[in-house]
């Protein structure tokens, strides 16, 4: 499945884009503050994506000019989620390369798959999550739209073999529908 958004690709993660992940995710403000350690090698980013990004609602986050790979966006259903509590709940995860940050890349492509989970996955509630710190991931899911609903302490991150705060966000589909209804008018 490819989507797209007016600057975006949103597609499955393929062996060939490890070089490019790599070139984001070895930098150490991209994976720590989301709990998972900055990559080492392009063999460990295509292992992350042959283990971890190959969800069926994972994708690579690419411009549409170079379809190449600049961040990653996944619905993670509740069978991958500690947050989704049902079949109709999943969670929304991303992160984009530095060079990107800014430009409401993330935001055009939660968008799409906000759109996705709830016109065409039937899901009733989409859960977002940070740590404590994460300042770029709170602004992101704040311009996206979802509303705050609890905070956690000692939340473990087993990646990183630490414990953080996290604070939980989610976004339910009336929301969604109040959210669209108010961007087209």
């Amino acid at each position: 499945m490819i989507l797209t958004t007016k600057r975006l690709l949103l597609r499955p993660w393929e062996s060939g884009d490890a070089e490019s992940m790599f070139q984001y995710a070895r930098d150490p403000d991209i994976g720590p503050p989301a709990g998972w350690p900055a990559h080492k090698s392009a063999e460990e980013s295509r292992t992350v994506i042959e283990t971890v990004l190959c969800g069926k609602e994972a994708y690579a986050v690419c411009l549409k000019e170079d379809n190449i790979a600049i961040g990653a966006i996944e619905l993670k259903m509740k069978e991958k989620s500690d947050l989704a509590q049902t079949d109709s709940e999943c969670e929304l995860g991303f992160w984009i390369g530095k060079p990107f940050w800014g430009q409401g890349l993330i935001p055009e492509a939660a968008g799409e798959l906000l759109r996705r989970a709830f016109e065409e996955l039937g899901m009733t509630k989409v859960w977002c999550a940070y740590y404590d710190g994460n300042e770029k991931s709170k602004r992101a899911q704040e311009k996206i739209g979802f509303r705050f609903h609890h905070t956690s302490k000692d939340v473990p991150v087993p990646l990183l073999g630490e414990t953080r705060t996290g604070h939980v966000n989610c976004m339910t589909k009336a929301q969604w529908e109040a959210l669209h209804k108010e961007a087209e008018s």
